[in-house]
Parts: structure tokens; C-alpha cells; sequence
């Protein structure tokens, strides 16, 4: 059987402040809290309407939380123009937009075997976040990750 339509539903993270955290995702992506226990140390935030997509926050006081600690990743769809005029955004919140390498970046990238173009960013914990939109040109495996303004040169 394959499964062809499934998408993502929820993404975990395991974080060191859950206030904080949740408090920076509402902020900077205008993620909703849909629910919270304090008990468990977590809380749960809609990632666009409620019932869509959820982002579960998993704080150092959970007694067993469903995830490893460690650092996570995870990358949300944007249409192209909104990924390009991400990077004003993040710097206007305080955040550094980041090229794939994890370095400060003034333009996304784009990811050649995809093709993709791409901003990253982290959250309070060093979560790797990533704004990304596929180009509907045919994939150049052989450019690797390059600059957007280097990817729109080579035609």
C-alpha cells in the first residue's frame, strides 16, 4: 500500500523553556496556542487554522516526553514571494535569517536538486526552522546549494 496524499500533521520539539518557546512561535510565526499542560510540561500550538497542523513543545520538567532531546528540524511551505520576503520579516522580529550552511544570509538559497528556494532561521533553542518553496524549473543536482541571486544567473 502506498500512501501517496499523507502529509505531516504534527512536528515535535523537545525545548528548555516551553514559555519562552511558545512565546516565540507565536511571535514570529503567528502560531496559536490550541492547548497546554502545565503538568506535563508541554503545550501545543496550531500551525495555521485550527486543526491543520500542529507543533507540539515538549519542556524539560516532562516526565516522559515522546521525543529524544536533541536538536530537531523542520521546514514549512511558502509561496515563493513570501519565502524571498521572509528574510525583512525575520530581521524586523530580531531573528537572523540563515543560508543552508547556518551562517547570517542577506537572500535565500536554493537547493539545486530540487529545486527549492530556502531561508533558514533558528528558535530559542537552536531548532532548525526553514521557510521553503519548490521552483517549478527542473531540478540542476550538479549546482549543489547556491544563492537565489546566483541560481537566477545561470539563465
Amino acid at each position: 500500500m502506498t500512501f501517496s496524499s499523507a502529509e505531516i500533521f504534527e512536528v515535535h520539539l523537545s525545548v528548555s523553556d516551553r514559555q519562552r518557546s511558545a512565546a516565540f512561535y507565536q511571535r514570529v510565526l503567528g502560531f496559536q496556542i490550541a492547548s497546554e499542560f502545565p503538568a506535563r510540561d508541554c503545550t501545543f500550538l496550531w500551525m495555521g487554522p485550527p486543526g491543520s497542523r500542529m507543533l507540539g513543545l515538549w519542556g524539560p520538567a516532562c516526565p516522559n516526553p515522546p521525543i529524544s532531546r536533541g536538536i530537531g528540524h523542520f521546514a514549512m511551505r511558502l509561496p515563493h514571494g513570501e519565502v524571498v520576503k521572509s528574510l525583512a520579516h525575520l530581521r524586523e522580529l530580531g531573528v537572523s535569517p540563515l543560508d543552508f550552511d547556518g551562517k547570517p544570509t542577506d537572500e535565500p538559497v536554493v537547493i539545486a536538486w530540487m529545486p527549492a528556494v530556502s531561508v533558514y532561521f533558528a528558535d530559542p533553542d537552536g531548532h532548525s526552522l526553514e521557510f521553503i518553496s519548490m521552483l517549478d524549473e527542473q531540478p540542476q543536482p550538479g549546482l549543489g546549494i547556491l544563492k537565489l541571486s546566483d541560481w537566477n544567473k545561470r539563465k
